[in-house]
């Protein structure tokens, strides 16, 4: 099979740049259909987004055709950004707000209003998978694609590991497209130098192999105060594409250790929240640490038996080990924002294993096509942790840090099992659409077993179990009356696991059972001349797990997040794009333990989140681009009762790169200032009540060359 290369320039910058006299176009996106692709959907016009995404077992889904709300940024955003982490590559999008600074050794995430990934178990999915990606921090380096699919969605992508509803984050692995060798060289305040190689290339008499191998080292000095940060990343993948039969393996090796790692905050009750001190202050002394080391592996598999017709089988694995020294937050005590501090030794191994298999089937029923899917999937998890307790603390200031003498760590010696949880579930999906896809119906149904024990501390005998079993169903329409809009709705169900009871309950160590969420959600899309926009609305009511005024955890609770989405993307002109929106929030504990909480706003939730960034390519120096990006959050409350709360804050970033050629070679040079005016702010606040600090002024420098 011969290559088909499809290049994709619009004819307006065609002409733009004939009338500015340019010898030579430069090529934003090139899509290579046949043996070897990489099957992602395209860019969309500008370059920043996709055309599509992965909708779990729906497949890859054109986003005007998708009946949810989906982004999928690309490759050449994510290194235009310089973006190390799928927290920051995620910085624009109006749905997503980061609850943990750049400066600390994990990523959580609120998605509409509901937390992600703050957990141990790691849900940031890998190419559609649960079970492969780093736990606690992922890199950008091996991603093609960062998703986010909005809403609660266990019957499309099974049970969030961790619990999450409020989204879908998706990492598309980097595969072999055409060949490339491209180094690049980066450079972070305050003195943080670093490296990348980005080796792809296909082979066979029909360049049915491919290989692609990434590695990348960075260390040094980061832009907070006595912090430093070591990190690594290796990756390979490899696939075959036959006439048939098609594969793709992937490996993943990641190590970030940190020293003087950033925390989050507790606020002590009664006390309001202070105002945010400078971005570089670190309370954290310099012996306090944290090493997250992470190895992962995917093997997906495709066999056509049929026109029509496709078995596909995944499996994969993956294992996390942690060592950390640190307070997982301290406490703030008064206005004057005095700490204290007790660090304990913490060593954590979390390993994961995944299987799916299923078939897809394409076929015609009169005038109706049909796009069916069903699939059986199995997640396992098992968890063993050293938890020691604290030998001491010290006091400080987050205004005024102190170093103080190190404190040794109390050590146990051994680790003990924490959990363990298998996920299985069946699914079976069906897009039938009709009148050359203008309308657009996709049905489904999940039935999902979730199974988990949780083990004494440190002691490693039976606490608790269940074993509960939950159907979730899903519908969804989309109606196209032109070619260039899209109306859509859904009503869509999430299941997670129960939340376990804390140590300062009656019932510690109890687990409870799944937490059944719903959404339902209507809007409109739009994709003119290179432009797209999108506006939703949608409600998500979710049960919770409270502590009662007797000590008992209970699912006492319920949360209901109302909200409305803009986004927009694109080109406005052949030089001028756009990326970002408006989310506006409106959530309400409906029912609680506490009766005086009813009616108040959930921890976390903003009223507004603005995001809105712009890229400009500057006609008389050709190659120059202009950029700038403004982020907005509104007031959040980091208690239920709502007398504790984080101001709101605006950060301005800005940025330019230049795209050259020395001797053919295409060379790309890029800065960013993260935060250009330095503002001081909280950033955001996790669903326990924890808070972090926001980034300070962060210089960013890199040069890439494609060799």
């Amino acid at each position: 099979m011969t290559a088909l290369v499809i290049v994709s320039v619009p004819l307006a910058t065609i002409a733009a740049r004939a009338q500015q006299g340019q010898s030579q176009l430069q090529l934003d996106e090139i899509v290579v259909e046949g043996a070897g692709t990489s099957q992602v959907p395209p860019a969309f016009a500008g370059g920043q987004v996709a055309t599509g995404a992965r909708l779990g077992l729906l497949g890859n889904t054109d986003i005007q055709k998708s009946p949810f709300s989906v982004t999928s940024y690309t490759d050449q955003f994510i290194r235009d950004r310089q973006a190390r982490t799928a927290s920051e590559a995620l910085a624009l999008d109006p749905s997503v707000r980061a609850t943990q600074g750049t400066g600390a050794p994990f990523d959580s995430f609120y998605i509409r209003g509901f937390p992600a990934n703050e957990g141990t178990s790691g849900e940031i999915a890998f190419d559609g998978v649960y079970g492969v990606a780093p736990s606690f921090r992922i890199f950008s380096d091996y991603a093609e694609r960062i998703e986010v699919l909005k809403g609660p969605s266990a019957a499309i992508t099974g049970v969030s590991p961790n619990g999450g509803i409020g989204g879908v984050i998706n990492i598309v692995p980097k595969r072999a497209e055409e060949d490339l060798t491209r180094v690049t060289l980066n450079y972070a305040s305050n003195a943080r130098p670093g490296g990348q190689l980005d080796f792809a290339r296909r082979f066979g008499a029909n360049r049915e192999w491919g290989l692609r191998v990434i590695t990348s080292l960075s260390d040094g000095r980061t832009a907070l105060d006595h912090q430093s940060e070591q990190s690594g990343v290796g990756a390979l993948a490899l696939d075959y594409q036959g006439e048939r039969f098609r594969a793709w393996a992937y490996f993943l090796a990641q190590a970030d250790r940190f020293n003087a790692p950033a925390r989050p905050f507790f606020m002590q009750a009664g006390v309001p929240v202070p105002k945010a001190p400078d971005g570089r202050r670190n309370v954290t002394q310099p012996w306090e640490y944290s090493d997250v080391d992470d190895r992962g592996g995917l093997l997906r598999m495709e066999y056509d038996i049929a026109d029509g017709i496709t078995l596909f089988g995944n499996a994969g694995a993956s294992h996390t080990g942690v060592e950390r020294y640190f307070a997982s937050a301290a406490t703030i005590t008064n206005l004057r924002g005095d700490t204290v501090t007790a660090p304990q030794f913490y060593a954590l191994g979390v390993d994961r294993q995944t299987f799916e298999g299923g078939v897809r089937a394409k076929f015609e029923t009169g005038f109706i096509r049909h796009a069916l899917t069903v699939q059986l999937s199995r997640y396992h998890e098992e968890t063993s942790r050293e938890f020691a307790a604290a030998r001491g603390s010290y006091a400080s200031n987050i205004y005024n840090p102190v170093r103080v003498p190190e404190i040794a760590p109390l050590r146990i010696g051994s680790q003990a099992r924490l959990s363990d949880s298998t996920l299985t579930g069946v699914s079976a999906a069906d897009t039938l659409s009709a009148f050359d896809e203008r309308v657009l119906l996709t049905v489904g149904v999940r039935r999902q077993n979730v199974e988990a024990r949780n083990y004494v501390s440190n002691v490693g005998t039976l606490a608790s179990s269940y074993d509960k079993s939950a159907t979730t169903p899903f519908v969804g329409l989309v109606v196209r009356p032109w070619e260039n809009v899209s109306f859509y709705g859904n009503y869509v169900e999430g299941l997670s696991r129960g939340d376990i009871a804390p140590v300062t309950a009656s019932n510690a160590g109890e687990i409870l059972a799944p937490y059944v969420a719903r959404q339902v959600e209507a809007g409109v899309k739009l994709d003119y001349s290179g432009f797209g926009a999108s506006l939703a609305a949608f409600q998500i009511t979710r049960p919770i797990g409270e502590l009662s005024p007797a000590r008992t955890f209970a699912e006492s609770g319920e949360q209901r997040v109302r909200g409305l989405e803009l986004n927009v993307f694109g080109q406005i002109t052949s030089q001028w794009r756009v990326l970002g929106g408006l989310t506006l929030l409106d959530g309400e504990l409906t029912r609680t333990a506490a009766a005086a909480n009813i009616g108040n706003t959930p921890i976390g939730v903003p009223r507004i989140q603005l995001n809105l960034g712009t890229e400009w390519d500057v006609p008389w120096v050709p190659g120059l681009t202009l950029n700038a990006a403004v982020i907005h959050t509104g007031k959040q409350f980091v208690d239920a009762a709502n007398s504790q709360a984080l101001s709101d804050w605006t950060r301005l970033d800005l940025g330019l790169r230049y795209a050259t050629q020395f001797n053919g070679r295409k060379t790309t040079f890029r800065a960013n200032v993260v935060n250009v005016t330095d503002a001081k702010y909280w950033a955001g606040a996790a669903s326990f009540g924890t808070f972090t600090q926001g980034a300070p002024r962060t210089y960013l420098l890199s040069m890439s060359a494609d060799l």
